[in-house]
């Protein structure tokens, strides 16, 4: 293989972004996938995607693998195939530090509440099936879910880890909300299009060899990662 084609979200932070001094690629995922193509012996060419389009982007041969923290949901599995898990985290939520009535994780789904999701994320699935009382708000933009909240057109966002954690670095306003109990604990995995069994067992010997030699711990410790590494 010559170039290895990955796709990415370039605003996930810790895991796929786009450093907005540098202008650099960064994170775990970007990491993971410069060692693959080193694995491969092939040049890596990163094509930007999402997660509401990446079945369509390896449907369509845009990219040869997906790469940035996908959740390995049975939804997804019915187009597209994926890896052994690297990763795995729970749901979180933000809201604004002077929220009157969001304090805990059980205040969300009342009435009254907005909470806004990013279009097919394991958020949306979650809320879509789960929020009962809380009207639940769908938005498609990188920074939309954190101006529902600033403006006050959502009172909460749910994220998982690694987004969290951007969001408490970057939003001195924000509040992050860690529920009682592990909320929808999701495997992330690679993903690649189906009907190849040899590229994606080639992928999983990838992800044994990365966890075996050190290489998935060093770069999840470099970006703040390392509780959600899926060690089995």
């Amino acid at each position: 293989m010559g170039l290895l084609r990955v796709c990415i979200w370039p605003d996930y932070y810790a895991i796929s972004f786009r450093n907005p001094y540098s202008g650099e690629l960064q994170g775990l995922d970007v990491d993971m996938a410069r060692a693959f193509g080193q694995d491969l012996g092939a040049q890596v060419s990163f094509v930007e995607s999402g997660f509401s389009t990446i079945i369509a982007d390896l449907l369509g041969d845009r990219c040869d693998i997906g790469m940035f923290g996908i959740g390995a949901t049975a939804s997804r599995a019915e187009w597209i195939a994926f890896s052994q898990p690297y990763l795995r985290s729970g749901i979180y939520a933000v809201s604004s530090q002077t929220h009157p009535r969001i304090l805990r994780w059980d205040d969300l789904d009342q009435d009254g509440m907005v909470v806004a999701v990013q279009k097919g994320t394991v958020m949306d699935d979650y809320a879509s099936r789960t929020l009962r009382k809380a009207s639940v708000r769908i938005v498609s933009g990188p920074q939309e879910r954190e101006e529902e909240v600033q403006s006050g057109r959502a009172d909460a966002f749910l994220t998982d880890y690694p987004y969290g954690r951007k969001v408490l670095a970057v939003h001195q306003w924000a509040h992050l909300i860690t529920p009682d109990a592990p909320v929808q604990t999701t495997p992330y995995a690679y993903a690649v299009a189906p009907g190849d069994p040899v590229w994606l067992d080639r992928v999983n010997r990838f992800v044994e060899a990365v966890k075996r030699d050190g290489r998935l711990e060093s770069a999840a410790a470099r970006f703040g990662l390392t509780p959600i590494v899926a060690r089995d």
